[in-house]
């Protein structure tokens, strides 16, 4: 349900897709708090039409890469972007997971979904994955053009993984 128009875990939106904020000195990726739960789910019902609810996003506040862009310098910097990522245990081998990116519709096109991205997986390794993999809708060329970018390779074909019946390809890297 990842996303730079493009999607990991079961969806696909557009983090890297469309005009907006720069992901420059003005943007800053931080943790994200249940005071962001609201904000990222409207920016999940505006990119995906099957979106997560309220609790997933809830069970997942302490996930190690559950994190989000701001801009602006006040205490109520508006969310741009978000994504969540864990890290499941595998004998000493352990794999992080990206679940879910997506970027504001408006800030599209600037980054942000690449920064996202990026950052997680430097959260992921430092909390001991050794791997990181998602899963990709077969047909989104700008998500696997940005993935591919990043590093990662597709190792299988999910078939009918969405709810409307299209596969995923699961991508793996190596942190």
């Amino acid at each position: 349900m990842i996303d730079p128009s493009g999607d990991c875990d079961r969806r696909e939106s557009g983090p890297d897709a469309g005009d907006g904020h720069p992901a420059g000195s003005d943007v800053a990726v931080r943790p994200a708090g249940r005071a962001d739960l609201l904000d990222v789910l409207r920016i999940e019902r505006e990119s995906f039409a099957e979106p997560w609810p309220y609790a997933a996003f809830e069970s997942l506040v302490d996930a190690p890469a559950f994190l989000v862009a701001v801009t602006g310098t006040d205490d109520n910097r508006p969310i741009l972007g978000y994504v969540v990522g864990d890290v499941t245990p595998n004998h000493g081998r352990d794999i992080g997971h990206i679940k879910d990116l997506a970027v504001r519709t408006d800030a599209r096109g600037a980054g942000i979904g690449r920064r996202l991205l990026r950052e997680a997986l430097v959260e992921l390794s430092l909390s001991g994955a050794v791997v990181a993999k998602l899963e990709v809708r077969e047909g989104n060329d700008a998500a696997r053009s940005l993935y591919r970018a990043e590093g990662f390779e597709p190792t299988r074909r999910v078939p009918r993984y969405y709810g409307d019946g299209e596969d995923a390809l699961l991508l793996v890297t190596d942190l």
